[in-house]
């Protein structure tokens, strides 16, 4: 268990966070958390830009979407978050579909980026978990944002951090060697543009299915090989 205390620290904060948020929401005017929630979604849209501008290899990040798009859909995978989002809400709330929003939106937040997989593999390798606790404190206040105008569902979307990270954590020794700085630069830019995505829907512009994209960032291991190695 050593070596999973970043993401147990992580996981934690999201729920602390939550928790709070969830409090002092309903202490908000509408107003308020609209400004709030709009303010938010355009700090994740900095940073998924941030992330996006990290490739060196366009072609890579382009046929990742694309080929990992394919793959999600196969694989349904928004409508199985939906799904396990909806199942929860039927157990904790009636809040016409708001958990379910704000298990999946905060799930793909929290678990698409460099910091999560860079963070646990660090952890995992050394004992070093200084990645995951400089997320959790970020995860945390954001957490706490979140919960304020999209409730509860937030909090749930710490069990899926857990599970994810505490993995690669585990799996650390034997994904060193395949994630190459040029690897992790091509993964950190596609998942950029699946934070995008995420802070589009949150602004409701448009409804892009990012759930169904996630398996882009492990194309891009693939193709970085295949193309840039």
């Amino acid at each position: 268990m050593k070596f999973v205390k970043g993401t147990i620290v992580n996981t934690v904060s999201i729920i602390a966070g939550g928790s709070l948020g969830v409090i002092l929401g309903h202490r908000l005017s509408d107003g308020l958390k609209t400004t709030v929630m709009q303010g938010l979604s355009l700090a994740v849209l900095l940073i998924g830009g941030q992330m996006a501008l990290e490739t060196n290899n366009p072609p890579v990040v382009i046929f990742s979407l694309l080929i990992g798009a394919v793959i999600g859909e196969l694989l349904k995978i928004e409508t199985r978050l939906n799904k396990f989002g909806e199942w929860i809400e039927s157990k904790f709330s009636s809040e016409g579909g708001s958990v379910a929003k704000a298990f999946v939106r905060t799930t793909l937040i929290y678990c698409v980026g460099a910091m999560a997989i860079m963070g646990a593999i660090q952890d995992g390798l050394t004992g070093d978990p200084s990645t995951l606790y400089a997320k959790s404190m970020l995860d945390g206040f954001s957490a706490i944002a979140f919960a304020s105008t999209m409730g509860i569902g937030v909090i749930f979307s710490s069990l899926p951090v857990l599970l994810y990270q505490g993995l690669i954590t585990l799996l650390a020794s034997s994904v060193q060697a395949i994630l190459t700085p040029e690897i992790i630069a091509e993964m950190t830019a596609t998942g950029g543009l699946l934070i995008i995505g995420i802070s589009i829907n949150i602004l409701e512009i448009a409804e892009i299915k990012v759930g169904n994209l996630l398996p882009s960032i492990f194309v891009a291991i693939g193709l970085s090989y295949l193309i840039v190695i």
